[in-house]
């Protein structure tokens, strides 16, 4: 089996959650610029704590926070086109994500070094997004027709 969707190929179950999670991250990060789905929106900055912008009422986010989302999601899309760069999209993204909530349960939320900005809502679901993803990537990627010690 080929490591591309190209050529009328099916897209694996790993390619399909990749590209899944990829655009969520990208609707995340259109809606974070969206008045009103985005509380406080006139309030938003471009980085930063002091940022009083929260998507949903509830998570904060500054226009550098909703790109890294957008880019992300763009990513996330454009990996999931083969099994390998999904599998190192939701793993590696995955460990991102619990290195982000590491980096906001030991920042100080106040201070300026909370430049993305990141809050108690943002920290638990960095650590559920990073765990997730970690599962889902290592639970798809078990598939042996693409481990490269079985192939032959």
């Amino acid at each position: 089996m080929s490591d591309t969707t190209a050529g009328g190929m099916t897209a694996t179950n790993l390619q399909k959650a990749a590209a899944a999670v990829g655009a969520v991250f990208l609707l995340v990060g259109i809606l974070g610029f969206v008045p009103g789905i985005t509380a406080h929106y006139g309030d938003m900055t471009f980085a930063g704590h002091q940022s009083g912008a929260q998507l949903l009422g509830i998570f904060g986010v500054s226009v550098l926070h909703n790109v890294v989302h957008l880019l992300f999601g763009l990513a996330g899309l454009a990996l999931a086109r083969t099994w390998s760069w999904a599998r190192v999209f939701l793993i590696g993204g995955g460990a991102i994500y619990l290195v982000l909530w590491l980096y906001g349960l030991l920042v100080d939320q106040n201070g300026s070094a909370n430049f993305v900005p990141v809050d108690d809502a943002d920290n638990w679901l960095h650590l559920v997004l990073g765990l997730g993803m970690v599962a889902v990537g290592l639970a798809l990627g078990r598939d042996p027709r693409h481990d490269p010690r079985t192939l032959q």
